[in-house]
């Protein structure tokens, strides 16, 4: 079922949900209303995984805007990035952010992604990741323009996965970068290492790199620990973000392998078309996506 097709039942579903009482009145299942949220039910289908953000997405955002328009949508998952919570917080620091997140009843499940040119900044980063109290870490073991993996600083990863009981999962950029472009170079790289090691499979930069991304996340999902949720317009160099279904990605069928591989982490939306202004794109990325997975 692609965007077109499905466009019909979607508005159906918009005119349903627009009655408080008749969608009582019918659903089978409701989602319990969130503290802080509207108290208007609505018919959900319920998944091991669930949607999130890439705090990447609020790059130029500060962190009150970016949780003020989760609220909106509600979405209630970020994966924190270092604009808005420095590698370095102290203990007042991350306290007052992790007010702000309950606040907001956003959960903090990881952090990153994270570059690591060298073992000090291994060392940082799950220095980090343990002050905030996550038990997941996105991040590249290297920096932007290498060109083959740093294996002392992989090294210094699995040890530190080992010490703390931190997942690691090794962010992938598509033609972008050289360094982990898909999917299968992560799973070469990890396979054979600590099972908490993995990647975060982002599943528009994989394609872009041509690499399939709904087979690879059958093929891989033991390692699969993070998703990137994103569209793209072509399974090239060139292709291009969109809003979720305006693009190339069968977005029913990756819903129907996320249930059928049993993944149960976070699908985070990076959302990277008109980041100075995403706001309406985001807002209809989210809302094609659940209109899919709860009609589905």
């Amino acid at each position: 079922m692609r965007r077109r097709t499905f466009l019909r039942s979607t508005l159906a579903g918009a005119a349903f949900l627009a009655s408080p009482t008749l969608a009582l009145a019918k659903a089978e299942q409701t989602k319990k209303p969130r503290k802080g949220n509207s108290t208007i039910k609505y018919p959900v289908r319920e998944d091991l995984f669930h949607l999130g953000m890439a705090g990447f997405t609020f790059n130029k955002f500060d962190l009150d805007t970016t949780l003020a328009f989760m609220q909106k949508i509600d979405v209630h998952y970020l994966c924190i990035k270092d604009f808005h919570l420095p590698l370095d917080a102290d203990a007042a620091q991350i306290t007052a952010f992790k007010e702000k997140l309950a606040a907001a009843n956003v959960v903090g499940y990881g952090v990153g992604p994270i570059y690591m040119k060298d073992v000090a900044a291994v060392d940082r980063a799950f220095a980090y990741a343990q002050r905030v109290g996550v038990d997941l870490v996105v991040g590249v073991p290297g920096v932007w323009g290498d060109t083959s993996p740093n294996y002392e600083v992989l090294d210094r990863i699995e040890q530190k996965v080992r010490e703390t009981n931190i997942r690691f999962a090794i962010h992938l950029h598509g033609p972008d970068l050289s360094l982990y472009p898909d999917a299968t170079s992560i799973w070469d790289d990890v396979k054979n290492r600590d099972a908490r090691l993995g990647m975060c499979l982002d599943i528009g930069h994989n394609l872009r790199y041509g690499s399939d991304s709904i087979r690879d996340l059958k093929r891989y999902a033991s390692r699969v620990f993070d998703i990137h949720l994103k569209d793209v317009t072509a399974p090239t160099k060139d292709g291009k973000a969109s809003e979720l279904g305006r693009g190339i990605i069968d977005f029913p069928l990756f819903i129907q392998t996320l249930r059928k591989v049993g993944y149960k982490g976070s699908v985070s939306l990076e959302y990277e078309k008109d980041m100075s202004d995403p706001f309406i794109g985001i807002a209809e990325s989210v809302g094609y996506f659940r209109a899919v997975q709860h009609n589905r």
